[in-house]
């Protein structure tokens, strides 16, 4: 049996770089039977000729504050 999952945007920031590339940080919840899981996605982009978005690659997060703080200032102090 396959279990259906269902992703809800629930507020998305974008930021370009590049000519035509976008790094998306969003909060999203997976819903499911088993029912649902909020997590913070990063995912990296591109725009079509079109100005539609095509994703290349995408990390979920922990929702933890204390683990989302620590990812913080990794990410600041490298």
């Amino acid at each position: 049996m396959i279990n259906m999952v269902e992703y809800e945007i629930i507020e998305a920031k974008e930021i370009k770089f590049g000519r035509n590339n976008f790094i998306e940080v969003a909060r999203k919840k997976a819903i499911s039977e088993e029912g649902e899981n909020e997590f913070i996605s990063i995912s990296r982009g591109y725009y079509l000729e079109d100005g539609s978005k095509k994703w290349k690659a995408s990390i979920a997060l922990p929702m933890d504050q204390e683990k989302r703080d620590e990812i913080a200032d990794l990410i600041k102090n490298l």
